[in-house]
């Protein structure tokens, strides 16, 4: 299920690092926190995408 993750986190450590920045942002902040570090993974993910179409781009074809 967490796969994903790296370093072997299990979901213990997930829900105390979760417990940790809920208590460090608060629950007010915690859905900004979360929206922001959503779209930026978002724009990384796209700009990755983008330079790997570019470099493809500029190979010479076969």
């Amino acid at each position: 299920m967490f796969a994903f993750l790296p370093f072997n986190v299990g979901p213990w450590e997930l829900i105390l690092i979760l417990v940790i920045l809920l208590i460090i942002v608060g629950p007010g902040k915690l859905p900004q926190v979360g929206r922001s570090l959503g779209e930026a993974l978002q724009n990384f993910r796209k700009s990755k995408d983008e330079d790997a179409d570019e470099d493809n781009d500029d190979k010479p074809g076969k």
